[in-house]
């Protein structure tokens, strides 16, 4: 996984903190226009071939931040005039993500190759395990034919110097669907009919090539505009700043939001319904239940694996019942979900009550062109207290405890969790879909509710975040001790 502490990461953010500045200051059409010249001034070190060309990629980036498909690009229109179009935009447009081809790197297919490492040991294990004969010594060191190799990835397991290495193409390793391949022009290319949204190649694409279309101009816009715009932060959002329950609140507050909901209510409420769902199901005779709050996993279940689909629960996300309160609170109030995720993006798209959604980096963008730090704001009071479980939806693992602590027969659960859609975690579910249609037995050890995140880890690890997910675990952990309430007390 790459590190969130990169130069393309940065980059990213730089690029939507001075959209953010140039807006809020009613200049984003006049100034927009500069922002490539500033990050690539006359005197700096090239990226690509010279200064100019860094620039032109540049100009592309602002483009998707404004909310467009780079796709549309039109080398003879002004940035001024994508950002007019952008304030002018009554709604956000899809796809949530857009390649920028300049910037891809057109990686080679993914391959295997031994480097300088290489003893040409007597042992030569990498050959004798080589079904396909593809390696042989030449010149005191292992070659692979790569006419004949079908990268198994025998020889580099097998290796004792690890001699060996896989030269991978990022988006394509990370994607667990398969929705990223080659195109013609050797860039690569997106299969939306495929695609999850679990942000993966976003994430993990080195040369920031797969983008996602921002939406923080759209709601700085209702901001300015004087709309009713509410915030609904998710849990894992109050792990990415170093601050206590409140604090948060008071800083969206006062980044110009009318009112400020936290989702772990609406957590609290898919929890309370897909546990008397999980005990209807089963004492319905059916055979296991998954829990629906991830998007990017109900997404794959319904493309990849449908087999699975009757088994997803019925219970909405916490994101849609966070919105549906606050509807029912305003009706007329523009809903903005901040979340760590593509996924919730998509999601968004495809549900009434959510009318933005943003990633925590624009609101983070958000928070410096203001100038307010989280962690120095006065806390406000509590109005409504979600309980810790709510709050740990969070985490891996967190949906299946939160369940089954509102269990009334907490004995007849039997949980598994899948952490991370990765390629294996493709696989595990393709096995549960066996035992759904029957191809697999059902035993003693087999579970009855499977709870998946896209991401390893939760949430707190989504393709958005801003903060370490080690780190980001430790802060949530304060967080709930610091201010969410036990179920049990609530009960009592």
């Amino acid at each position: 996984m790459l590190n969130i502490n990169n130069n393309a990461a940065h980059l990213k953010r730089e690029i939507l903190v001075k959209i953010a500045k140039l807006q809020l200051e009613g200049k984003l059409e006049d100034g927009v226009h500069y922002i490539p010249r500033e990050l690539a001034p006359k005197d700096s070190q090239s990226i690509r071939c010279c200064i100019y060309h860094d620039r032109e990629i540049l100009r592309q980036r602002v483009m998707a931040r404004l909310g467009h498909s780079v796709e549309d690009y039109d080398d003879e229109k002004k940035l001024s005039e994508f950002a007019s179009e952008a304030l002018a935009r009554e709604k956000p447009t899809w796809p949530m993500l857009t390649v920028l081809n300049d910037a891809c790197n057109a990686c080679v297919r993914s391959h295997y190759m031994v480097t300088n490492a290489c003893q040409a040991c007597l042992a030569r294990p990498c050959m004798m395990n080589c079904g396909k004969k593809a390696i042989s010594i030449k010149d005191g060191r292992a070659h692979i034919d790569e006419g004949l190799c079908v990268n198994c990835g025998l020889c580099m397991q097998n290796c004792p110097y690890h001699a060996i290495i896989k030269i991978p193409v990022p988006c394509e390793e990370a994607c667990p669907v398969g929705a990223i391949s080659k195109g013609e022009d050797g860039k690569e290319h997106i299969d939306y009919d495929k695609c999850i949204f679990c942000g993966n190649c976003m994430r993990e694409c080195p040369f920031g090539a797969m983008m996602d279309k921002s939406q923080l101009v759209d709601v700085i816009k209702h901001i300015m505009n004087g709309k009713k715009v509410v915030a609904m932060y998710a849990p894992a959002i109050a792990a990415q700043f170093r601050a206590h329950p409140g604090q948060l609140e008071s800083a969206l507050l006062k980044c110009g939001f009318s009112r400020v909901w936290e989702v772990a209510i609406g957590a609290d409420l898919t929890a309370d319904m897909e546990a008397e769902e999980f005990e209807e199901r089963m004492h319905e005779g059916h055979k296991l239940m998954t829990t629906s709050c991830c998007p990017a996993y109900v997404r794959a279940v319904h493309i990849h694996v449908p087999e699975l689909s009757p088994c997803i629960s019925d219970t909405r996300s916490p994101m849609h019942y966070t919105a549906e309160i606050a509807k029912m609170k305003d009706p007329d109030c523009i809903t903005v979900f901040i979340g760590p995720c593509l996924a919730k993006r998509r999601e968004g798209m495809d549900d009434e009550l959510v009318d933005y959604v943003l990633s925590v980096e624009e609101m983070g963008a958000l928070l410096i062109a203001k100038q307010i730090d989280v962690a120095k704001q006065e806390a406000m009071p509590d109005t409504i207290i979600p309980t810790a479980s709510g709050r740990n939806f969070a985490v891996s693992g967190g949906v299946a405890e939160s369940v089954r602590i509102r269990l009334k027969n907490p004995e007849i659960l039997k949980a598994a969790v899948i952490n991370g859609l990765s390629k294996a975690g493709m696989k595990q579910l393709a096995t549960y879909g066996k035992i759904q249609s029957g191809e697999l037995p059902v035993t003693d050890t087999t579970p009855n509710l499977v709870e998946v995140m896209a991401c390893e880890g939760g949430c707190i690890a989504g393709p958005s975040v801003i903060t370490n997910p080690r780190v980001a675990a430790i802060q949530l952990k304060k967080y709930v001790e610091d201010g969410a309430e036990d179920l049990d007390e609530l009960k009592n």
